[in-house]
């Protein structure tokens, strides 16, 4: 049987891709573990400075946790809540490459990325209450995080579905592309910020994730601050612009 989840690396950047198409990526047990197992490898691996999330087939990104599954109770939103909560609290950038249509569970588990990039003709909807589910809690909070109480509720509460336009209007997606430019536009992306210096990028991150979620620890953002004044990394910056030539970081 194929992998439903696939995961590479090529040099400082890891790829995450979702592989079962036919049932629109959905994540069912097989797939939970599997991402919980890569995530978990990713969170101590130093050599990987950003991380694309994507998926296979023309269609849909994610359609969420697998319903049957669920109706089963073979998973529960529990199981699927710690999967995005990991994927949320990865310390290095992160980006979702979103092939095609986004529903249910896989529309948070774009959200727990850092980026999201779309394309043309897609389609988001969170259908938990057409069908009488309350999301998890965990979930409502990252929704209202990243989108705003006024839009979560639409996107929760009024169950509304939003079109590839309306996904970028509202701040869902930070780019917008065609379908056959996603690759080559991520991969760009990905690439770039891999190029950059990996302890600068991941303060910075760490930071503005304790801002979203409502207060900064100060001791932690001013040790995460120190900890790039005395960097190798900000010497070789400052080094690389003296001799105007890339800066090559080593994250130390």
């Amino acid at each position: 049987m194929a992998e439903t989840v696939l995961y590479r690396q090529e040099g400082h950047i890891g790829y995450l891709t979702l592989n079962n198409p036919e049932r629109h990526n959905s994540l069912g047990k097989q797939e939970l573990e599997a991402l919980h197992d890569h995530l978990e490898a990713l969170e101590r691996d130093s050599q990987v400075r950003v991380l694309l999330v994507t998926g296979s087939g023309d269609k849909t990104f994610c359609a969420g946790a697998s319903l049957q599954e669920l109706g089963s109770g073979e998973i529960t939103g529990d199981r699927f809540q710690e999967v995005t909560d990991r994927l949320a609290a990865l310390a290095i950038p992160t980006i979702a490459a979103l092939n095609g249509n986004v529903f249910g569970g896989g529309v948070e588990l774009a959200l727990s990325c850092d980026f999201r990039i779309g394309v043309e003709g897609s389609r988001m909807r969170v259908p938990a209450a057409a069908i009488g589910l309350c999301y998890p809690l965990s979930g409502i909070n990252r929704f209202v995080e990243r989108m705003g109480v006024n839009l979560a509720k639409r996107i929760l509460v009024a169950a509304e579905e939003f079109d590839a336009e309306a996904m970028l209007h509202i701040g869902f997606l930070d780019h917008l592309v065609l379908a056959n430019q996603l690759e080559a536009f991520s991969q760009d992306m990905a690439q770039r910020i891999g190029e950059l210096a990996p302890l600068a990028v991941q303060a910075m991150k760490s930071i503005l994730q304790q801002a979203a979620a409502g207060g900064i620890d100060d001791e932690l953002a001013q040790g995460l601050s120190r900890r790039c004044l005395e960097s190798e990394d900000l010497q070789e910056g400052f080094l690389a612009q003296r001799e105007k030539r890339p800066p090559r970081f080593s994250g130390r």
